[in-house]
């Protein structure tokens, strides 16, 4: 999986900083956005206009929808899990009177729905992880002809257990996020 990115050009976007502890991204410029889609949007444009990348890497933790899925891993497809207009006649994640429902980046990778729920049970749409946040930044990266890349950590399975085994995992992520990607 070894990425190599220019921390010159790059702004890593991550949730929680000890998803990613500001020491393990010494020399890069890193913004924490908080949880969830609206303080991922905010916090990214906001970072967009501060510093003009030309590559976003979005690096954080998800739960994983397949029991054969561990590690870190890359992900090339976004879904919104909570936009839900089908009473309307739009498909479950279609934003209205948008054409796209999922959101793509080159390269083969895994899938990700992104919602503003901690996930503890398989939801609806079917994807391979979830997020709170990957979706939004993809978005506006999008938008704005950002390049973008997305890491996920499997922190948890999205069950039960999920914020017993988050807790228990984020550190070692980070710690593999940083070894494998940024070279630390």
């Amino acid at each position: 999986m070894m990425t190599r990115f220019n921390p010159q050009t790059t702004l890593l976007v991550v949730a929680l900083e000890n998803e990613l502890p500001r020491a393990m991204a010494a020399g890069w410029d890193i913004v924490y956005t908080g949880v969830g889609k609206i303080n991922a949007s905010v916090t990214l444009c906001d970072a967009i206009a501060k510093y003009q990348p030309r590559q976003v890497v979005n690096y954080g933790s998800a739960g994983a929808l397949r029991p054969d899925l561990s590690g870190l891993h890359v992900v090339t497809r976004f879904l919104q899990r909570d936009m839900d207009v089908r009473a309307l006649g739009f498909a479950l994640g279609q934003t209205p009177f948008e054409k796209d429902i999922e959101i793509t980046t080159d390269g083969e990778g895994l899938s990700c729905s992104t919602g503003d729920q901690f996930v503890s049970a398989p939801p609806e749409i079917v994807t391979d992880l979830v997020d709170m946040e990957a979706y939004a930044l993809a978005k506006i990266c999008r938008q704005k002809a950002i390049d973008f890349h997305c890491f996920k950590f499997i922190s948890d399975n999205a069950d039960g257990d999920a914020p017993k085994d988050w807790s228990q995992q984020v550190a070692i992520g980070a710690r593999l996020f940083s070894a494998e990607i940024l070279n630390k």
